[in-house]
């Protein structure tokens, strides 16, 4: 059985698409775009399927989604005792924010947190209000240096599949939290919503199934609501029915090899922009150095852009 998700987190698109929330081009100019966010984030998949549409859909612009996303990460700036066996605490945005900014030099930031910052225990006020403190710092911080902002709220949890009594409540929410802040000019997708309605309906078929093996990390089907909610919520109209980012491209020449290319670049980019930015999280991949990364990523884009430029099939 397939069901049809819309909406959801955390990204960012396209100049011809005009945001549902009103009639202007969200991204229109922007040519670098900014993924914050924690090991979701980090696992790229939703960021590569937004980043392999607009390559198709739109080829003729210079679009650079910079994923610099870090596992462990708070945008709270809490951590549980014990966290990781007692090798480090949570990282924490607050440390790192100001560089990545920077550097990276965005015209739009893209943001999925909450996952982590309830640390994975029942409700308290006290960590809602450092998440809700958070989310508004950085919110505040990508503005000052000239950049918009999207919101994505956090994934759904799984209580069947991971370690924390009540939490999912606590993630609907931050995520309620969220998504209010439309009242007040926001830019929000909602992702939590779409998932975990999928995961509620294909239960009532199958008990076993799961978005999130762990309860937390989806795998890809998870990715695709969260990439499609994001696409749809900038605008896109074609993606009625497509299940999965593969079929996604099916209708583009090339469309596979395309998505491959823009996975490759993707995921060699993210640890060169993490090593470059700098982060306390031990154990992560050593990026290329910058420079170096960004020659071969030229190269990529020369081969996606020639073979994106074949256009739709008839």
């Amino acid at each position: 059985m397939q069901y049809i998700l819309t909406l959801c987190f955390c990204v960012l698109l396209a100049g011809q698409f005009s945001r549902v929330s009103a009639g202007e081009d969200f991204l229109a100019g922007a040519k670098r775009v900014l993924v914050l966010g924690d090991s979701i984030t980090y696992s790229g998949e939703y960021v590569e399927y937004v980043a392999g549409y607009f390559a198709t859909r739109f080829p003729g612009r210079e679009v650079e989604f910079m994923n610099v996303g870090l596992p462990s990460e708070t945008v709270s700036g809490l951590s549980e005792e014990g966290h990781a066996g007692g090798a480090f605490p949570r990282p924490d945005l607050h440390e790192r924010l100001g560089r990545v900014l920077t550097q990276t030099k965005p015209d739009v930031v893209l943001a999925c947190y909450g996952m982590n910052d309830g640390i994975y225990l029942p409700f308290s006020e006290e960590r809602f209000g450092a998440f809700t403190n958070g989310i508004v710092w950085m919110r505040d911080s990508v503005l000052k240096v000239g950049a918009k902002i999207i919101l994505v709220t956090p994934p759904v949890f799984d209580e069947k599949r991971g370690k924390g009594p009540g939490y999912s409540a606590v993630l609907d929410r931050y995520s309620d939290w969220l998504v209010g802040q439309r009242k007040m000019g926001w830019e929000v997708v909602d992702v939590h919503g779409p998932m975990d309605h999928y995961l509620k309906e294909r239960r009532k078929v199958d008990p076993d199934f799961y978005l999130a093996g762990d309860g937390v990390h989806a795998g890809a089907v998870g990715h695709w609501i969260m990439a499609k909610g994001i696409l749809e919520f900038m605008g896109a109209k074609d993606l009625e029915g497509v299940g999965s980012g593969a079929e996604m491209m099916k209708g583009y020449r090339n469309g596979a090899e395309v998505l491959k290319l823009v996975e490759q670049e993707q995921r060699m980019m993210k640890d060169a922009w993490l090593t470059a930015t700098g982060h306390k999280r031990p154990g992560m991949n050593k990026g290329l150095p910058l420079g170096e990364a960004e020659k071969k990523r030229a190269a990529l884009e020369e081969k996606i852009k020639t073979l994106a430029m074949a256009g739709k099939k008839d």
